[in-house]
């Protein structure tokens, strides 16, 4: 990431992205880069090839809105992605502040509380960088690794288990890429942020490809679809919401359709983890005594006496 160019990163990787048919130009002809050329966006978007290149290479990082919104609509960004053109270009203005780490947010207990009183719905909190802060009982069932301390974005990437269980695979990944970029913004020089976008940049190809493609989506509610080693095929909504009043904390929230087999999956892996009881600990206590190698030999032997004393008695 270059935080001295983060409007010139984005049109570069967004023209790239856009076909010369895309934009009613003929496509044919032997080209040396990707996408559109600088001199045919400047012209689709009406300003000059020289200010065009004046914008990719930093020189200048004050244009107008009306030449943002030029240029979102040569490059087809939808609205999301163009809310974060027009959002890059504050850069230039912002105060010039110390490079680092931010304070973690702790949870509220308010929070802990609420999740902790859902036993039908998994659930998570995490922060902007998606590191995983507090769960419920039944998200632990649900996703076992995931324990507070845990980065979902190395999971995903790095763990070849957690590949196995998400079968939209492709999608999540493509999604938590593009939500990360909505997330960090033109903030881009956060040193927990540039730290975690290297080091997956170095070890995942994947989302070295995802992170260099600049897009953009805000959180959203998607389905989750994973599978899961006790109960099978899970297909879940998933919500996000923001912890309101504490700057990037996010409450992550899974649900069934009512009645649905997704439903009865959910019921039955909750009850397959649920803590035993006091009754239930004490039943458990004695079958395990009961299953005890030697305890049946024992019990008979003990019977046996028992009953060879009575004979005596009676003789």
């Amino acid at each position: 990431m270059d935080a001295n160019n983060v409007l010139g990163e984005f049109l570069r990787a967004r023209r790239e992205q856009v076909r010369p048919e895309d934009v009613g130009l003929s496509g044919g002809g032997l080209r040396r880069v990707p996408g559109l050329r600088r001199e045919e966006v400047a012209t689709l978007a009406g300003i000059s090839s020289d200010y065009y290149l004046r914008l990719e290479q930093g020189r200048d990082r004050n244009p107008s809105a009306q030449v943002l919104e030029a240029l979102a609509r040569v490059l087809r960004l939808d609205i999301d992605a163009t809310r974060h053109l027009l959002g890059l270009t504050a850069t230039g203005r912002r105060p010039v502040r110390r490079k680092r780490a931010a304070k973690p947010t702790p949870v509220p207990l308010s929070i802990r509380q609420l999740i902790d009183g859902w036993t039908t719905n998994p659930a998570y909190v995490q922060n902007r960088y998606a590191d995983v802060l507090a769960v419920n009982a039944l998200y632990s069932a649900l996703a076992p690794h995931h324990v507070p301390g845990v980065n979902l974005l190395r999971a995903v990437f790095l763990d070849p288990g957690e590949r196995e269980q998400q079968r939209d695979w492709e999608d999540l990944t493509a999604g938590v890429v593009a939500g990360l970029r909505a997330r960090a913004g033109a903030d881009v020089d956060d040193p927990r942020l540039v730290e975690l976008v290297g080091e997956l940049s170095l070890r995942s190809e994947r989302f070295r490809l995802l992170w260099g493609r600049h897009d953009v989506l805000p959180m959203r509610s998607r389905v989750s679809r994973r599978t899961h080693p006790q109960v099978g095929d899970l297909d879940l909504y998933c919500d996000k919401l923001d912890v309101g009043g504490l700057d990037g904390l996010t409450l992550v929230v899974f649900h069934a359709e009512p009645g649905s087999r997704n439903a009865e999956l959910l019921g039955l892996l909750g009850s397959l983890n649920a803590p035993l009881s006091a009754g239930d600990l004490n039943a458990e206590e004695q079958r395990r005594h009961m299953d005890a190698p030697g305890v049946d030999e024992k019990s008979d032997k003990e019977s046996g006496e028992k009953s060879g004393e009575k004979s005596m008695d009676g003789q």
